[in-house]
């Protein structure tokens, strides 16, 4: 298959989900009949199309985009099921992607989840990304949240 040498990358950024006002980033496209009387607001299923940005400034510089579907998927707690690709758009990874598929337990300080793939650069990539919440409006609907990723590609 003409594979290389296994590349251990760290990639740095931040993340813009906006949910509310007149350019939002989220927008929920299906919901269960309990979704809204649910604490948890199960079964509501959301897709995105997010900023990834050097800073957490909105108007940081732009390496690329959170595009996907994350849905809430736990009764109890507020869990999210994601299912996201990292699209990016400057630098070394320009035109690649990393594919996202695990569980975000929003509440938690730090959320890990596997990375399951991804294109150009990522091809056959496998790791971990680590989500922390650096800001959070609940009355704007706007969060900012810093990612670690930790990547083995080729």
């Amino acid at each position: 298959m003409g594979l290389k040498k296994q590349k251990l990358s760290h990639l740095h950024f931040y993340f813009h989900d906006i949910v509310a006002g007149n350019q939002p980033t989220a927008v929920r496209v299906a919901e269960a009949a309990m979704t809204n009387t649910s604490a948890t607001r199960f079964g509501a299923v959301v897709v995105i199309d997010d900023l990834l940005t050097l800073g957490p400034e909105l108007s940081s510089k732009i390496v690329g985009r959170a595009q996907g579907i994350y849905a809430s998927a736990d009764l109890t707690n507020f869990g999210l099921l994601m299912v996201l690709n990292y699209v990016f758009t400057e630098g070394e990874f320009n035109g690649s992607t990393i594919s996202i598929l695990g569980r975000n337990e929003v509440a938690s300080a730090v959320r890990e989840m596997p990375i399951v793939g991804g294109s150009g650069v990522f091809r056959f990539a496998s790791g971990y990304a680590q989500a922390k919440t650096h800001s959070l409006d609940l009355t704007t609907g706007y969060a900012v949240v810093e990612y670690d990723v930790y990547v083995f590609h080729y």
